[in-house]
């Protein structure tokens, strides 16, 4: 049987296939099933988690999707994460292409103007010359605290407002991340990438390893040999060449993060509009020695023209972070953070998330 959530009203929203997949999901990533095993059929997990099969089959379908098993006609579903190496190798029948590709661009998925303004309006009359006050320097602490309860009913993220902080832009976050980790250490960064990423990077001083991107992520023997302590990744939909890391790579990333004085650097730009059964797997969540940080904005769910984002830190790093980059004012207008906050805790914003993702669906 699924296990028992009662006592856990969070666990207990979530559907049956998502509570399952992530049953799986464990036993494949902890060797219960290893490479090339044989899961057990829809009918017999159906059977098992006391579900329908077509929610046993939903698990097993999104389990194929995100890397951790493969499906082979008339002979059943197979785990394909291999975890034999010291750092976590992709399923084996991804190949690596003679040329990456392009991302395809994304089609119109700016917030609904009309629902914006409405906000805006609340948010004059609600707060009144409030707005005008300068912001504390982490952010407006009604946006932390949106953004906390959001990240943990969306991302299955978990942590406290005070681990938030709010910038202007992923740009300003980057320079921030630099002030808190140093110059001194080496950071590596996809290649290709964002150009701004390494600009940002170089502006600040800091010395860059360009690490080549393969068909789901950084090449493994390439970040085996690099003698980076700090990496920079986009693992969904890396721009400009569209890839996404499988399930495998991001178990890399984390292996490679297991060793001592490390820190990766998760930029989760636009994955919010993954067309995946699930939302994407972060690699904060993933994360088991404190040392992820997370990087997102609002510039394309909502508009490019919101320079607001945030950063997620480790309760780890919460003091560094104090010593070397707290004193920085927020620069993002008090108008904009509260706006942003009545956003999500109106649910209009998951709402729109939800109604791009169908339409990417549909497009398919």
């Amino acid at each position: 049987m699924i296990p028992d959530t009662s006592s856990n009203p969070h666990e207990a929203r979530r559907p049956a296939y998502i509570q399952l997949y992530e049953r799986l999901k464990a036993q494949i990533i902890g060797d219960v099933y290893g490479p090339g095993q044989r899961l057990p059929s829809k009918r017999a997990l159906a059977d098992e988690a006391g579900v329908s099969v077509v929610t046993a089959q939903h698990a097993l379908d999104l389990l194929c999707q995100e890397g951790y098993a493969v499906a082979r006609e008339r002979s059943g579903v197979f785990a394909a994460l291999n975890t034999e190496s010291a750092l976590y190798a992709g399923p084996a029948h991804v190949a690596l292409p003679p040329a990456l590709p392009s991302a395809a661009p994304l089609p119109d998925v700016h917030f609904p103007m009309s629902v914006l303004a409405r906000h805006m309006r609340r948010t004059l009359s609600d707060y009144d010359e409030r707005i005008l006050r300068k912001a504390p320097n982490g952010g407006c602490p009604e946006l932390r605290a949106a953004l906390s309860a959001y990240l943990r009913r969306s991302r299955q993220i978990t942590v406290r407002p005070e681990q938030i902080m709010i910038g202007a832009g992923a740009e300003y976050l980057y320079g921030l991340i630099v002030t808190m980790l140093g110059r001194q250490r080496l950071y590596a960064v996809e290649q290709p990438s964002y150009p701004k990423i390494a600009r940002v990077y170089q502006a600040n001083g800091v010395r860059l390893e360009p690490l080549p991107l393969t068909a789901d992520g950084i090449s493994s023997a390439a970040l085996t040999a690099s003698a980076a302590t700090v990496l920079h990744v986009t693992p969904y939909r890396s721009f400009p060449s569209g890839i996404t890391a499988s399930a495998g790579k991001r178990l890399e990333y984390i292996a490679w993060a297991d060793a001592p004085d490390r820190t990766l650097i998760e930029d989760d730009y636009s994955s919010e509009f993954s067309v995946s059964g699930k939302p994407e797997d972060t690699l904060f969540a993933m994360q088991r020695k404190e040392n992820v940080i997370y990087v997102n904005t609002f510039s394309m769910t909502i508009a490019p023209a919101l320079r607001a984002g945030y950063m997620l830190l480790p309760e780890s790093l919460l003091p560094l972070y104090q010593e070397r980059a707290g004193f920085y004012a927020c620069a993002v207008p008090v108008f904009e953070q509260l706006v942003l906050a009545s956003l999500l805790d109106s649910g209009d914003f998951e709402r729109h998330i939800r109604r791009i993702r169908r339409k990417l669906r549909s497009e398919e």
